[in-house]
């Protein structure tokens, strides 16, 4: 190994068996040591640093260059593993790594398909025109000074309709549970088919459904939906606009009524509910 390659190893030896210490937190003196001994890294391989940079066409950005460069130089220190590779080789590709990224950045009007459409890549910081012929920056002109309260208030309406969707789930959940707790007591039909095999087939229907017309829980089910929509609509107001009493099937009298025991219903939910505590206030 040459001297260049045999100092780098001590280096970097260095650095990995003070990060190994079991201390959580390095005295100045080991920070220190760290510090000395990473410094020394990049010295010993600046020439190379130097090299990858030129070759990969980052002059104009030298001092991004390098920085990235460093990044990868620590990367490669706590990653290096001895036994696979002399660390000049591994730093190597993780120097190439950062470069081609920045590149890639950096240099987007180079791609194949930036040259298609003659793109050209422009500084942010350069200088430009408003509307009003003022000179200013072009971060400056392109900022959108509504876009974060644009973005608080969608943040609000999502979290506003999903904890509404969440409520309406727990509220449809328990009237389904209170109307099959009632279905199940209404006493059987006296009138059976006369069929055998239909007989056979509905008692087997029943046992599926745990002693329950599937006929009355399709129908139960069409009337929560039903409700749901109408609550929906009613009180929440999270129905499409065009929507009406009408869609729902039902009179306006009747649409009252469902709202009200709903809004009771609702109501209690969210005093006894930690979930929906917020929405109780």
């Amino acid at each position: 190994m040459s001297k260049i390659t045999i100092a780098l190893e001590a280096a970097v030896s260095a650095v990995i068996a003070e990060n190994a210490s079991e201390d959580s937190q390095r005295t100045p003196r080991q920070r220190a040591n760290i510090d000395r001994a990473f410094s020394q890294i990049l010295k010993l391989i600046a020439p190379r640093i130097r090299h990858f940079i030129r070759q990969y066409g980052l002059i104009a950005h030298w001092e991004d260059a390098e920085q990235c460069c460093a990044i990868a130089v620590h990367r490669a220190i706590h990653s290096y593993d001895p036994e696979k590779a002399q660390f000049t080789t591994f730093v190597n590709w993780q120097i190439r790594g950062e470069l081609q990224g920045l590149r890639f950045r950096l240099m987007v009007d180079q791609r194949p398909s930036a040259r298609k459409v003659a793109a050209t890549t422009v500084s942010m910081h350069s200088i430009t025109s408003n509307i009003d012929g003022e000179e200013m920056s072009l971060e400056s002109v392109i900022e959108d000074e509504d876009a974060l309260v644009r973005t608080e208030s969608a943040a609000s309406d999502y979290l506003a309709h999903a904890a509404t969707d969440a409520l309406l789930d727990v509220f449809i959940g328990d009237a389904r549970s209170a109307a099959i707790a009632q279905l199940r007591k209404r006493p059987a039909p006296k009138r059976q088919p006369a069929d055998l095999a239909a007989r056979a087939e509905l008692a087997t229907r029943r046992l599926r459904c745990q002693g329950i017309d599937p006929a009355e829980l399709e129908k139960l089910d069409q009337t929560l939906a039903r409700d749901r929509a109408i609550v929906e609509l009613r009180v929440f107001g999270t129905a499409p606009a065009d929507a009406s009493n009408d869609d729902c099937g039902v009179t306006k009298e009747r649409a009252r009524q469902i709202t009200k025991r709903a809004t009771a219903t609702i109501t209690r939910l969210c005093e006894q509910n930690p979930r929906f505590a917020l929405m109780a206030r």
